[in-house]
Parts: structure tokens; sequence; C-alpha cells
């Protein structure tokens, strides 16, 4: 196998990737140039590190590079924004070859023309594992998405499914057993999440703006977020939550894995705005339901039938990257 050196390794990266419309200077100077929007910008910052997030033997190299850039924009789209452009930050391994991040590069620049991200710079560094870390920016546009909007009397909704992505990753895992399309499901759910960047930007549009979060880490830690912040409370109908099919194959009707597992990428979020979910479901362009309300207090309450259900809350936990060992 062929030595890989630093430079000839970013010159082959560079090579291929999306530069995007704003970027007047790209990667080979200390510092890219980028033409700035008007109004508010955006910026966010992600590692995937491996042992911790992933394992190579889990995924391909086109896959995990199109994981690293979606974790990104889903911030992005959790705020309402436009991505713009993103820098990279390779730690490898020098027991990879060239041809794996090129394989990396084209799944990450696949997912990076497709949000119309220019990739304009970033570093390579020696590491006994590899770590893909993102810093990406965006445009705001006229209404910004904030975890400490939620008002008494809003409406909790999120989009898609939840759950699906700890299931799959409890298959990877070999924590629980699957076959046929649900099995393909799921992983890909885990493997190949879709920011939800339209969605997003939909939302964002509406008056008054929503509160809102991606669920990164269990929908039931990420709500305790714009609770927290927002200093209201949230009363949750675990009826409502919505489970995928293949989730229901597996697991039944319980949704204690929905509720404290992550990395689904979906959308939570609340607003006072009098659509039903079908109605916002036709706006935003993807499923949406709603699971609970806002209310007085500082804490969020589990209910059944009306009826709470303070033991499972006690159980639930979301993703600690300093508690838990991912991989």
């Amino acid at each position: 196998m062929a030595f890989l050196r630093e430079f000839d390794l970013i010159s082959r990266l560079c090579a291929k990737i999306p530069r995007g419309q704003r970027t007047i200077l790209g990667p080979g100077d200390d510092c890219a140039i980028i033409a700035r929007a008007r109004g508010q910008q955006l910026l966010t910052i992600d590692s995937m590190v491996e042992g911790v997030h992933f394992k190579l033997d889990w995924t391909t190299p086109e896959a995990l590079g199109a994981r690293a850039l979606t974790v990104n924009l889903s911030d992005i789209a959790a705020m309402g924004g436009v991505p713009t452009v993103c820098v990279i930050n390779l730690a490898i391994r020098p027991q990879l070859p060239a041809s794996f991040f090129d394989h990396l590069y084209a799944g990450l620049g696949k997912v990076a023309a497709t949000a119309g991200v220019g990739v304009v710079g970033g570093n390579v560094t020696r590491a006994a594992q590899l770590a893909i870390t993102i810093a990406i920016v965006g445009d705001a546009g006229t209404g910004v998405m904030r975890r400490d909007a939620a008002r008494v009397g809003d409406s909790v909704y999120v989009t898609g499914t939840i759950g699906d992505a700890a299931l799959g990753l409890a298959i990877l895992e070999g924590r629980q057993d699957a076959r046929g399309a649900a099995r393909k499901f799921l992983l890909a759910r885990f493997l190949a999440p879709t920011p939800r960047l339209a969605a997003g930007r939909r939302l964002a549009a509406l008056k008054p703006v929503p509160a809102a979060i991606d669920i990164s880490d269990g929908l039931w830690q990420d709500l305790g977020h714009i609770i927290e912040r927002s200093r209201v409370g949230a009363e949750i109908d675990i009826d409502a939550i919505p489970l995928s099919p293949a989730y229901r194959t597996l697991l039944g009707d319980d949704p204690q894995l929905a509720l404290s597992g992550g990395e689904d990428y979906e959308l939570l979020f609340c607003t006072a705005t009098a659509f039903s979910p079908a109605t916002l479901s036709r706006k935003l362009g993807v499923p949406v339901s709603r699971i609970g309300r806002i209310v007085k207090g500082r804490s969020a309450k589990l209910l059944k039938s009306g009826r709470s259900l303070p033991d499972l809350t006690r159980r639930l936990a979301g993703w600690d990257q300093l508690r838990d060992a991912g991989a």
C-alpha cells in the first residue's frame, strides 16, 4: 500500500469537490474567501469519530462521507437556514489507502452538490482513529428557528417517524435481530439519514416562527433542550409518537426506544399556528405528526389516555457524548 502524503492527499481530494457559488477563493491558501450574503449567518460544527460514532465494517466510505455532511446539514435545517459552504478536518489512520478517501469524498461531494454547499477548505492530520469534523456556514432567512421560542399553548410536532435510526444501530451492534425489508429500511435510516432542509426553510417561513431542534440525541432529550431554553413545560401523548411499520414489526407499539434513541435527524418543532398535521405535511413536503403541547412549568410529562407515566419518564435518557461509548 502506497504511503499517503498530506499535500498529495489534499490535492487529490480537492480536485473533485463542489466549490459553490459563493466561493471566491477555495482550497490552497491560508483561508478561503467567500462572498458574503446579507442578513444573519449560521455556523455549526460536528465530528464523527471511528469507534465512537461508527465502525468501518458497518458501511461504505461513500455512505460514511455522505452521513458526515448530513449531520451538519441537519443542524442548519433545524434553524431554517440555507447551507452555503463548509470546511473539513480529516484525522486519518495511516493504514487507510488513498482510494478510501476518494470514495469518502465522492459520497460527501454528492450530498454537498445536492444541498448547494461549497467545500472550500480544511485540514488533514494523523491520528490513531479516523475522525471527520465538518464546520458549515449557512444563511438565515427572514425567520430563524430557535430552541428558546416555545410558548405555552404551542402544539408539539415531529416530522417523519422516530426511533428507526436507534433500531438500525441496535441491529448493527447485534443487540436486535431483523430480516428482510424491515432490516434494510432500519439500517438505511441510521446509515443514510436525510437532512430536512426544505422542510426547515418552509417551517421558518411560518408566523410566528416555530421553536425547533433536530432529533440527534433522542426525542425526549432534545425536547428537554427546548423546554429548558424556553422555560416552559411539555405534555407528550405516548400514543401519538409516529412509529414506522418496520419499527412496529420488531418492537410493536413500545415507544421507549423512539423516545430515547437518537440520530433520526427529523425535526421537532413547536408552533401556535393553527394548522392540522395533514396541512403541515403538505406545506413541508414530509409527514408531520402532532405529539403534544407546551404547558406551564419546567418539565416534560409522558401521557397515555390523559394519565401521566412517571415510571417510564424516569427511564428515558438520550445520547450523551461524554457518557455513552457509542460504537
